[in-house]
């Protein structure tokens, strides 16, 4: 029998990369999918590849007030809210004396403020209806450092911290909350930022990045997507409070 045979998840962020691989998986698994984002074109093409079982919501989860109504017209569709998947996130480049505060703030609204709304507003509909499954994406940067990475560094060490807050507020509720902490994933995003910055040398600084993980390589989205979807399905009944690391050696053989 599917895993989530019945369930109900919210992924946001779940047009693309890591967000669409869980959506992909967690439909096939038999869940109902909900994706949040703000890239409508990605979105069409995600409901497309996806089928009937999902449907998408544009949604900035840095604005509390659009993340209430999103959720809220989810839940009284749906009727419940069974998982919750904070993946939305970007990226910045730059230490302590060249990231700008506007850029700082830019991050921390959508990397924190993002998922502090979504677990704020899903919370009350999982309280009420007797628990949940919630996953939040943080980061290997969560619990150590590479360089020039001050805003995104912070940013995801903030998404761990909420991660275990959650897990011990919400215990009573029967309501689990774990992260996950990936390694350098191969995504669309990644390929954008070399092909900005290393124009040329895509190739080469392909293989860098790729060695940098001690297994060898980068994550593939589905791989995230099957520690998501563990982390979600009763096998992990008993696990909470967790950052899985899904790192291929990053943070224990480096």
């Amino acid at each position: 029998m599917p895993q989530l045979q019945n369930k109900t998840a919210i992924i946001t962020g779940g047009a693309s990369g890591i967000g669409l691989a869980i959506a992909q998986r967690f439909a096939q698994e038999g869940a109902s999918v909900e994706i949040l984002d703000r890239n409508e074109d990605e979105m069409k093409k995600a409901v497309e590849l996806i089928g009937d079982s999902a449907s998408t919501q544009y949604c900035d989860v840095a604005d509390a007030k659009m993340v209430d109504e999103v959720i809220s017209k989810i839940h009284a569709r749906r009727r419940k809210i069974d998982i919750l998947i904070n993946n939305a996130g970007i990226a910045h480049v730059g230490n302590a004396l060249t990231t700008s505060p506007e850029d700082f703030e830019r991050v921390q609204r959508v990397n924190v403020f993002g998922p502090a709304n979504c677990l704020r507003s899903t919370l009350r509909f999982m309280v009420a209806d007797g628990g949940g499954a919630i996953v939040n994406l943080a980061s290997c940067l969560s619990v150590m450092a590479i360089a020039d990475r001050f805003a995104y560094g912070t940013s995801k060490g903030a998404v761990l911290s909420m991660t275990y807050s959650v897990a011990k507020d919400f215990l009573e509720q029967k309501i689990r909350c774990n992260a996950i902490l990936p390694g350098r994933v191969h995504t669309p995003f990644v390929d954008g930022f070399i092909a900005k910055n290393y124009a040329g040398r895509e190739a080469e600084m392909f293989e860098k990045l790729s060695k940098a993980q001690p297994i060898g390589r980068m994550a593939e989205p589905s791989e995230i997507a099957y520690a998501a979807l563990f982390l979600c399905s009763d096998e992990a009944s008993f696990i909470t409070g967790t950052a899985l690391p899904v790192d291929g050696g990053t943070l224990t053989i480096r």
